[in-house]
């Protein structure tokens, strides 16, 4: 039994609350591989290289990620844990990635609806979002359809107001909407909880040596 839970959610050999030394390697840790998921995707929105964009990279550090806590002895439970927690929040990076690049340089200018669309016959698709199709426009490219501030409310021929991107690298966006990491934060915060624990409960004793 000692061996199993072991395995599963590391050794944590220490007495009482974990060495603050371990804590802080923790943190470190967990903090360096959140940043450079997000860091990895908002320098390919800010710069428009689409391998780093689309949370290719971050992927790539949580898989490296796994691997130093495989290394290290972390118990296969948190491991897995933090590594389906790093999977979600690399897949949310781009959205927020480009969120905060039209935060920084976009630019809000008014469109008219030409279509609204319903995927489904409730009259919103999976999300509970409406799909607006805009006009043409400096910045908003051809076949631009936008959710964000698009509701059943709106009508073709209403004016909506969009932000885009003067250097064209992110997709424009409806103004309307929560903060471009609101949703990332969640994600984050959880990541960072599994992988501070996986990393404390991964101590081992010096000099410990496992029964053969």
């Amino acid at each position: 039994m000692t061996y199993l839970r072991t395995a599963v959610w590391g050794p944590a050999e220490f007495v009482g609350l974990p060495p603050a030394r371990l804590v802080r390697k923790g943190v470190l840790v967990a903090v360096a591989a959140a940043s450079a998921i997000f860091g990895t995707a908002l320098l390919g929105a800010w710069t428009g290289r689409t391998a780093l964009a689309d949370g290719e990279a971050g992927l790539a550090v949580v898989g490296a990620l796994v691997v130093y806590l495989v290394c290290a002895g972390a118990g296969r439970a948190l491991v897995g844990v933090t590594a389906l927690l790093g999977v979600c929040f690399a897949l949310q990076t781009p959205q927020a990635a480009a969120g905060v690049v039209l935060a920084e340089r976009g630019r809000v200018q008014s469109v008219m609806v030409t279509s609204v669309e319903a995927r489904q016959s409730a009259g919103a698709d999976a999300d509970g979002r409406w799909l607006c199709s805009v006009t043409d426009r400096v910045g908003v490219p051809p076949g631009t359809r936008i959710w964000r501030g698009c509701d059943g409310s709106i009508r073709p021929g209403d004016a909506l107001a969009v932000v885009y991107d003067p250097q064209q690298r992110v997709p424009p966006r409806g103004v309307a909407g929560p903060g471009p990491l609101r949703g990332l934060a969640p994600w984050g915060a959880a990541l960072l909880v599994a992988g501070v624990t996986a990393v404390v409960r991964s101590y081992r004793l010096p000099g410990h040596c496992e029964a053969a």
